[in-house]
């Protein structure tokens, strides 16, 4: 059944866990579609582990939509959302508006993502009167990860949670259909997620939140550079695939591949006589 908007109210209401994975290329995103996922996040994620950058503030939009266009291609169940990158919403609320409409209008994408509380309620607004659904992100934003001072867990303290807990509010208020918590204890991630009628999306959050998002990468266990403690290991198959590489270097050194099966014959054998 196709997954929208619609899907995440309902599975709030009905108290229902949501499933949601990143991908960002045509293959992996038939995949999860044809196993049942209920959402696909193209992040910008993707600076990480598909460009090597070591943050996301280099990701374009040029990069976000390339990936998104994959994507889209490769699903039909699903839910696409696509992250808005670092500095394709932050200038201006028209900014946002027109970036987030060339990701649905060029990408083919569902709906949106942007980071940010409190400070992107007009950005939200706007966008949702333009007709294209919002995921909110709170907590840990990694755009914003030098004014954090690094990959750092958010709301540790009572000021700090309850900035995080008044943001999830306004993110609501401003029309966001669900919410990123990414990096919050547990128990503040409960609260919040009994506090809005939207559904909350956990990274680093705990298990009470409606929803779970993971890099495919890390829980695949592809991306070694780091792994973030919130991150199951379901498969390692970087190993898998680094043994693969090897034994075709091999058998290709070894004159073993392509053996006969892997080769082509002609119906007659007039090939000697080209010479």
């Amino acid at each position: 059944m196709k997954n929208t908007v619609m899907t995440f109210r309902q599975a709030k209401e009905k108290n229902e866990k949501l499933a949601v994975l990143t991908a960002y290329d045509y293959s992996t995103a038939k995949i999860m579609d044809e196993a049942g996922i209920n959402c696909i996040l193209v992040g910008d994620s993707l600076g990480n582990v598909c460009l090597g950058y070591k943050d996301t503030l280099p990701v374009t939009m040029e990069d976000m939509l390339h990936h998104t266009k994959a994507v889209a291609r490769a699903i039909n169940n699903a839910l696409l959302v696509t992250d808005m990158p670092f500095m394709s919403f932050q200038p201006s609320v028209y900014d946002a508006v027109t970036n987030a409409g060339r990701l649905v209008k060029e990408g083919g994408a569902a709906a949106i993502k942007l980071e940010g509380g409190r400070e992107v309620c007009p950005h939200i607004e706007a966008i949702t009167q333009a007709s294209i659904p919002v995921m909110a992100h709170i907590g840990l934003t990694p755009q914003s990860v030098r004014s954090f001072g690094g990959f750092k867990v958010q709301g540790k303290d009572e000021a700090g949670a309850r900035k995080i807990l008044d943001a999830a509010k306004a993110v609501e208020q401003a029309g966001a259909f669900s919410v990123v918590l990414e990096c919050v204890p547990a128990k503040l991630a409960a609260l919040i997620t009994r506090s809005v009628s939207i559904p909350t999306i956990g990274i680093g959050a705990g298990n009470a939140c409606d929803a779970q998002v993971l890099v495919y990468q890390d829980m695949l266990g592809l991306f070694t550079d780091f792994t973030p403690k919130f991150v199951k290991r379901y498969a390692s198959l970087g190993p898998q695939m680094r043994q693969a590489f090897t034994d075709y270097i091999k058998e290709v050194k070894e004159g073993v591949f392509p053996a006969p099966e892997h080769s082509f014959e002609a119906a007659e054998d007039f090939i000697d006589k080209l010479y």
